[in-house]
């Protein structure tokens, strides 16, 4: 099998991802459970399909790195693919993006969120869980953005998941570290490329948390995501990886300039067969911005608790209104295309007969079968009208 056959394998079981590994049989992650999904594979086959993923230049620094992270598309599938070293060899984690909805009611979010995106400066946080799906939420926001207002995004991402098309705005998408060595680097250069909005892909360490509060606080709206699995664990890792002595500074810095902290995690719902995120978003009231400047983050669930006036969400809220809810919207995929060879070109399919008038059957009585493929609906009149008579 190659990566098609694996990607494709993957849409058939409506997988988010899939795990791959040297003489493993390939699993797969369908609404949260890892199910088997197919038989070991070789780890040759998987050092030619890293090869052909990476090229020769990238597959040698995967050598020596012993890791690396691209996305491609595949079979009309927008795919994250992580491909990594472990002792029994090369291996894989590919996770499989459906196919962007363009906006929060599509990817069914409760609209409170679009007050993030109207935001003209400031910083927004998307946290949660790994598999979560922080970067749909934070593509959402995006094209919010980009549907509504003329603005310059600039987006950095490692690597890149969805590709925006300019509507409004006009949304330029670097990758590290294709486009730039670091996140760190990109973010200089950002702040100098006359940027409206930023969008950091993940918030990883100090600096990159320093030039993100830096950004915020001189005049832009930086959207950013990181793992954590709620707002105050959010809070609590961005000041805990600043040394002891200013951490008060960088308390204070959040407390004047975030706009919202938005925590989130998926569940699945057996009536409609879908996951859907269940979300905890913490808003700049006065309460949260003194709970955060006395460094009181264990505060932070009685902050949304109470907030709910001034359109704060924790996690038992936000389920009543999931529970509650009623026109949830499937997401469309991309669906695996056939392969080449099975491909009935345009010229040779023929045009469908039209079909025959069925016959009455014998216990029928005087009953009209319709035939479903193509109907005169004038003779159809004609003879429900005879009929009647």
């Amino acid at each position: 099998m190659s990566l098609r056959d694996w990607v494709r394998k993957g849409r058939e079981l409506g997988a988010s991802d899939l795990h791959l590994e040297a003489e493993t049989p390939l699993v797969a992650r369908v609404r949260g459970d890892l199910l088997p999904a197919g038989a070991a594979v070789a780890g040759a086959v998987l050092q030619q399909a890293g090869r052909e993923v990476l090229g020769t230049e990238a597959w040698n620094e995967f050598l020596s790195r012993g890791s690396a992270d691209v996305s491609r598309t595949v079979l009309g599938v927008r795919c994250r693919i992580n491909i990594f070293q472990t002792v029994r060899g090369i291996a894989m984690a590919i996770r499989l993006l459906s196919h962007f909805q363009n906006n929060l009611r599509a990817c069914n979010l409760h609209p409170d969120l679009k007050r993030l995106s109207e935001a003209t400066t400031g910083l927004v946080v998307v946290s949660g869980p790994t598999g979560s799906g922080k970067s749909t939420t934070l593509a959402a926001l995006i094209e919010e953005i980009n549907s509504s207002s003329a603005r310059n995004i600039i987006a950095i991402e490692s690597p890149i998941e969805y590709i925006f098309s300019n509507r409004r705005s006009f949304i330029r998408q670097r990758e590290v570290p294709t486009h730039s060595p670091s996140f760190e680097q990109a973010l200089v250069d950002a702040l100098r490329e006359n940027p409206d909005v930023l969008i950091v892909g993940e918030m990883r360490t100090a600096e990159v948390m320093r030039l993100t509060l830096s950004a915020a606080e001189t005049g832009h709206l930086v959207i950013a995501t990181m793992h954590s699995a709620t707002c105050a664990e959010a809070l609590t890792r961005i000041c805990m990886s600043f040394p002891a002595d200013i951490q008060g500074s960088i308390r204070a810095q959040l407390a004047d300039c975030f706009v919202g902290f938005v925590s989130q995690r998926l569940e699945f719902l057996s009536d409609y067969r879908l996951r859907v995120p269940v979300c905890e978003i913490l808003l700049p009231s006065a309460a949260a911005k003194g709970t955060i400047r006395g460094g009181q983050f264990s505060q932070i669930a009685n902050v949304l608790q109470t907030g709910g006036d001034a359109g704060m969400w924790n996690f038992e809220r936000y389920q009543r209104w999931v529970a509650q809810k009623r026109d949830w919207l499937q997401p469309t995929t991309a669906e695996p295309l056939p392969p080449e060879s099975n491909r009935t070109p345009a010229s040779a399919i023929k045009r469908r007969e039209p079909a025959r008038k069925a016959a009455h059957s014998p216990n029928s009585g005087d009953s009209i079968e319709i035939p479903v493929e193509e109907v005169d609906l004038d003779e159809l009149a004609r003879r429900i009208e005879k009929r009647n008579l």
